[in-house]
This record gives structure tokens, C-alpha cells and sequence, in this order.
């Protein structure tokens, strides 16, 4: 069972120097590698899967970053993120601030390159906790509808900051996902996003502008949130299906 903890005073500040982390030092290493940008949970934190000639994986876990690479130039060096620069994560990677980068529509600035990051390692942990639960909860979904559903790729999308992938339901596709915490709600959240304006059933399920959401808090009061996690995703895809 993924277990929840309550968000720590400074949550916030810490998610949002994470989300500059995640485009501007992990996701435009990726890039650069493999010309992609999806990142994965991992374990304390989250991480680009091992790309390049030398199987590298960039990573957070607590407030450090980490660079770990195989072959001729094994290596591994880290750094704090709560002390650190951006410019600091930066050099770290191999990663050139300066030059264009585009996550997507909600790519957050680079901001001030040379101020210090202050990531704080409790809420550091407690946000790749959440991301833990989504990964678990969103495989779980996934693996339990039929072949016809074609889900995608399940991705932490680096401009939203979110866990995420898109099933069919019906005749049409919903994005099942985890945010943590945007201008919405600043708590993080699940949510089921139709493609479509349609909200089939239970007129009470669809509480949100884009469809439907259950908030940290929710879950967190919930005897087992996994469990609670996954049946409020199956149900919005329950509802869209008919």
C-alpha cells in the first residue's frame, strides 16, 4: 500500500522548484539524448529512464540531484537541491540554460538561474510519495481494462508536472492523471479528463471544469487511498463506457 503523508508547510515552494528541475535540467537532458521529454517516478523523487551510449539516468530522490551513468565513464555525482542553483542542476547535467527549450504550452521560465533553489527534503519526499500512488494507481487502471482501450504510455509530463496517460472509454478517450497541485487546487489531485464535453451519469462525479477530481486530502482520510485511488478512476471510465 503507497502510503500518503500530510503536506508539509513549504510544499508548495518545494513542487514548484521541482517542476523548474523537472523541464530545465532532467527533461531537457532527455531531450538532448533521445529527443523525448517524459519522465518516470522514482524511487524518492522522479527520473528520465536511461538514454544515451552510457545508459545515463538523471534523477531527484529527497532533495538531491543525481546523475548516475554506466560503460567507460561510470559515474555518479549529486548535488542539493535545497543549497543549490538551477544553474548549479544545470551544470550537473550538461545542461545549457541559455538555449531554447519548449516543454509544451504550460512550460514554466527558467526564472532566475543563480537563486537557490530551496527544495526542502521533507516535501521533496512527500510529493514522490504522491507520484508513487499514481504511478501504482494509473498501472493498476491501465492493466485492468480491456485490450480495445489502447492506453498510452504512462508519462510524468514535464510542462504540467503531472502523471498521465489516455485510455478509450466509449467512443471516445479520457485523460487519467495526478496532478500535484496547479491553479486549480493547490493540493495535488487525481483527475478524469474527457476528450469530449460529455458527462454521462452520476452528475455528483463530475465535480470539476475538465471533469472530475479527488483531492490529497480525500485520499489521504481514505482506509487504503490505493484502493480508493483506483476506484474513483474506473468509475469515471465506468461512467464515460456506459
Amino acid at each position: 500500500m503507497c502510503e500518503l503523508a500530510p503536506l508539509p508547510d513549504g510544499f508548495g515552494e518545494t513542487r514548484d522548484a521541482l517542476h523548474r528541475v523537472a523541464v530545465h535540467v532532467l527533461a531537457r537532458r532527455r531531450h538532448a539524448l533521445s529527443g523525448k521529454i517524459g519522465l518516470r517516478a522514482a524511487p524518492g523523487g522522479i527520473g528520465t529512464p536511461a538514454a544515451g551510449p552510457e545508459h545515463e539516468i538523471l534523477r531527484t530522490t529527497g532533495a538531491l540531484l543525481v546523475r548516475e551513468r554506466t560503460g567507460a565513464t561510470a559515474s555518479r555525482a549529486s548535488i542539493d537541491l535545497g543549497t543549490a542553483t538551477l544553474r548549479d542542476a544545470a551544470a550537473l547535467a550538461d545542461v545549457d540554460l541559455s538555449a531554447p527549450f519548449d516543454a509544451g504550452h504550460d512550460t514554466p521560465p527558467v526564472g532566475d538561474p543563480d537563486a537557490r533553489l530551496g527544495v526542502d527534503h521533507l516535501a521533496a519526499i512527500v510529493l514522490a510519495r504522491w507520484y508513487d500512488l499514481a504511478w501504482s494507481t494509473l498501472d493498476a487502471v491501465a492493466s485492468a481494462l480491456p485490450p480495445t482501450s489502447t492506453p498510452s504510455v504512462l508519462q510524468l509530463w514535464p510542462e504540467h508536472f503531472d502523471a498521465g496517460c489516455d485510455v478509450g472509454a466509449g467512443a471516445g478517450r479520457v485523460n487519467l492523471g495526478a496532478s500535484p497541485g496547479d491553479g486549480f487546487h493547490p493540493e495535488p489531485y487525481l483527475y478524469v479528463g474527457p476528450w469530449g464535453p460529455e458527462r454521462p451519469g452520476d452528475a455528483g462525479f463530475w465535480n470539476a471544469p475538465f471533469g472530475a477530481a479527488l483531492c490529497h486530502g480525500e485520499l489521504l482520510d481514505a482506509p487504503d487511498p490505493e484502493i480508493a485511488a483506483v476506484s474513483f478512476l474506473m468509475r469515471g471510465v465506468e461512467l464515460l463506457a456506459g
